[in-house]
This record gives structure tokens, C-alpha cells and sequence, in this order.
């Protein structure tokens, strides 16, 4: 249980980390209104939980405009498909007892 338990990202813990990660490895890439609307939470809540997933390089963020107007699009890093795997490899692993 010990080994299954170290393989648990805490960055994941938080629900809307999570969620954002779950979203991004399913999807190429998504933009901050499509994870807003998605995940349901506020821009204030998502823009802090994206600023830590992209502190630790689990995301890449594309800032463009289009006609004008912003648009942030976000896509999982090699790094964070990797250690999203792993968290869900952990979480499966730590259900089935094995």
C-alpha cells in the first residue's frame, strides 16, 4: 500500500485540477471559457488552479486574439500526461488492492 500511496500527485487533489487535467488529455486542446463552463466554477477559481498546473509544467498555455478579443487555449504537456497516468494508475491500482 506504502508504494501505491507515493505514486499519488497531490497536485491532483484539489476536484478542479483534476477536472481540468481529465478534460485536457481527451481533448487536443480547450479554451479557458469551454474548461469554465465544463468544470462549472468561477474565472477567479479556474485561473488559479491553471496557474498551478502550469507552474509545475503539467500544461501549455497559447494566448492569441481572435477578432480582437483574447483567447487562451490550454493542452496537457508531456509531462502532465505522464504524470496524470501514473496518478490514475496509483488511484486504480489503490481501488483493486493490488
Amino acid at each position: 500500500m506504502k508504494d501505491i500511496l507515493k505514486h499519488i500527485n497531490k497536485v491532483f487533489d484539489h476536484r478542479v485540477r483534476l477536472g481540468i487535467m481529465s478534460a485536457l488529455i481527451v481533448n487536443e486542446t480547450i479554451d479557458f471559457n469551454t474548461l469554465k463552463e465544463i468544470l462549472g466554477v468561477t474565472d477567479g477559481n479556474l485561473a488559479s488552479h491553471i496557474k498551478a498546473l502550469e507552474k509545475v509544467d503539467y500544461i501549455n498555455v497559447n494566448k492569441q486574439f481572435i477578432e480582437k478579443k483574447p483567447n487562451t487555449k490550454y493542452s496537457a504537456s508531456v509531462l502532465g500526461r505522464l504524470e496524470f497516468q501514473k496518478h490514475i494508475n496509483a488511484l486504480e491500482k489503490l481501488i483493486h488492492n493490488n
